[in-house]
């Protein structure tokens, strides 16, 4: 069976946060002598995820 993809759709500042958390999450794991490979390939995946741009259309029927 294969795994169900999601996509996540963030603006730059949201990019930035994320990235953030994850290198803190990291740091907090190898202080704790923890393995982190995981949150290794989240980093990873969130600085090699391609940009997108997307319209964004309003109840209204205006473009933001």
């Amino acid at each position: 069976m294969r795994e169900k993809k999601v996509h996540l759709y963030v603006d730059s500042q949201e990019r930035s946060i994320l990235l953030h958390s994850l290198v803190e999450l990291k740091n907090q794991l190898i202080q704790k002598g923890r393995y982190t490979d995981c949150v290794d390939e989240l980093i990873f995946k969130v600085i090699h995820a391609p940009i997108k741009k997307l319209r964004v259309r309003l109840a209204g029927g205006s473009d933001v």
